[in-house]
């Protein structure tokens, strides 16, 4: 049989049996499939429109970037093989891999490799305002004038972008899914479909998607890394995903073993699966593999800093001390969250990331809160929390230990969009916030506090200023020198919650729950799905 026609038929077999229409005495016919279900549906599979992790795992698999972030949160080659960053941390020059080729796909010719012209297209795609790519930012620090940015590909395996200002976190940023490379023919052939034909360079190629029901990945043949051993990877011969809805049928459905994974947990099942202390139970023992990590989440609440607060600058940062030091944080996360995050003792900098210091936040004190509290004659003050539904629990837990050290603390649950509009617009004095890294470098959380980033213009939604923290940005922004950056992080840190606009509660953790007959799958501060060394036990 013609080559051509031999992977013709196997894709077709593949699919019928991903799709349930084969044989039932043998539907997977030993091939490693990993399924999972996603409740929130995905939209798009063009990595541009990746913002949020239902499309960033799906576009991880389909996709890679120059860079990415291995085990221990360092940068490594993927796309490119190595790179150069000028003394003055504004011109950085990539040398691409000549063995990586796209996906095999009608719109390109076969054995395409990728080159630096691609990497300029797919970095333009993500800046074109016409294409309305929610991650433009991740490239406002590259120089551009009058809409041109400095992207450029010096030959087919060099490629050069320059930035307005030296941004440490620069090289970081290029290993998100935003930043993934395309071919321009492809995105060309299918247009505005191109988001249900994609077509990338990543370890499975796009097979089958029937919206809202499945969608299935194969795995790519001529995917470029190896293993230690020389093996090409995926170890996986595919990927399914389902689109259940109802988040208690896929939890039944992962309990059945019909799903191989399943990323955090709702609150109706939580003590079903987990004790207090955030164990498996262990009548799941024999089938599930719970899997726990840091994950770059820092979980607050926020502060209004009005300058005309009738209380003055001192009564106020008192009281904002007297509040930390009020939270039981050990407390609300054994019996709210089933032991699940790390108390927030430190500052905004979650555990795990250069620049965090156990020493800088601030833990439960109850006598010297009160304390607190009397000496500034505090007592009776009003606090006026706002939350969401999903956070009502841990609003009313903040609003007791508020009230135990002698304040009132009221609370209002507001839908999130409206409850976001409010935040931003400096409608809310005390509110429920979480941040997420959008790459893992601290600047992340500490760009928070800036004065230039005051809402609604940028995330500073505390509006907290102080002039010594903007200085040290600057200088930590303009370092090249790691260590002496995550020295200037911490100390900015230390001087953010000393003035405490916010109440740190807890970092969040990566929660994973795993089918026994899969191998390989870790957690990462990120909370990447990575399957590239997955490996599975096939049903017998």
């Amino acid at each position: 049989m013609e080559n051509g026609k031999w992977k013709t038929l196997l894709g077709c077999c593949l699919l019928l049996l991903l799709l349930g229409c084969g044989k039932p005495e043998d539907p997977n016919e030993g091939l490693s499939i990993f399924k999972y279900n996603e409740s929130a549906g995905i939209l798009t599979l063009d990595p541009i429109y990746a913002k949020d992790l239902p499309h960033i795992w799906a576009c991880n698999q389909l996709y890679s970037s120059l860079v990415a972030f291995d085990e221990e949160m360092e940068v490594v080659p993927r796309l490119a093989r190595s790179w150069e960053i000028s003394d003055d941390g504004t011109l950085y020059t990539f040398h691409l891999r000549d063995d990586v080729r796209f996906h095999e796909d009608e719109a390109i010719a076969e054995g395409r490799v990728v080159t630096a012209e691609d990497v300029c297209y797919s970095f333009n795609r993500v800046v074109d305002k016409s294409l309305n790519s929610p991650g433009a930012w991740i490239f406002a620090s590259v120089a551009h004038d009058d809409g041109r940015y400095a992207f450029q590909a010096l030959d087919d395996s060099t490629f050069q972008v320059k930035l307005s200002k030296p941004f440490p976190p620069f090289l970081g940023i290029l290993s998100m899914t935003y930043a993934s490379i395309v071919p321009r023919e492809a995105v060309e052939y299918y247009g505005d479909e191109f988001r249900r034909h994609p077509v990338g360079t990543g370890p499975f190629r796009f097979q089958y998607w029937n919206e809202g029901v499945k969608l299935v990945f194969r795995k790519n043949p001529h995917y470029f890394e190896v293993d230690s051993t020389g093996k090409r990877l995926p170890y996986l011969d595919a990927v399914s995903i389902s689109f259940l809805i109802d988040r208690q049928v896929a939890f039944l459905e992962f309990i059945k073993g019909k799903f191989d994974f399943m990323s955090g947990i709702d609150a109706r099942y939580k003590d079903e699966l987990l004790t207090y202390d955030g164990d498996l139970r262990k009548k799941y023992e024999d089938k599930i593999e719970l899997i726990t990590g840091p994950y770059l989440n820092t979980e607050y609440i926020s502060f209004y800093i009005d300058p005309n607060d009738e209380l003055g600058t001192d009564r106020a940062r008192a009281l904002r001390q007297a509040v930390n030091l009020s939270i039981d944080r050990d407390k609300m996360l054994r019996y709210l969250r089933n032991g699940i995050g790390i108390p927030g003792t430190g500052g905004m900098i979650p555990s795990g990331l250069p620049g965090h210091r156990d020493s800088i936040g601030y833990d439960y004190d109850l006598k010297r809160a009160q304390r607190l509290v009397k000496e500034n004659q505090l007592e009776g003050y009003t606090l006026n929390l706002t939350t969401t539904a999903e956070y009502a629990d841990i609003g009313k837990f903040v609003q007791s230990q508020a009230e135990q050290i002698g304040l009132q603390c009221k609370m209002e649950v507001m839908p999130p969009a409206t409850m976001r509009s409010m935040r931003s617009n400096g409608s809310l004095s005390f509110f429920r916030a979480s941040w997420v890294a959008d790459y893992p470098d601290a600047e992340n959380y500490l760009s928070l506090f800036t004065t230039s980033n005051f809402s609604p213009g940028g995330p500073n939604y505390s509006h907290y200023t102080h002039p010594e923290f903007d200085r040290l940005y600057d200088k930590a922004m303009a370092c090249t020198e790691e260590d002496t950056r995550e020295a200037y992080y911490a100390e900015m840190d230390s001087l953010m919650m000393l003035d405490a606009p916010v109440v740190v509660l807890f970092y969040d953790e990566v929660l994973r729950f795993v089918n026994k007959r899969v191998e390989g799958l870790d957690s990462n501060p990120t909370n990447l799905l990575d399957l590239r060394k997955v490996k599975i036990t096939p049903h017998s």
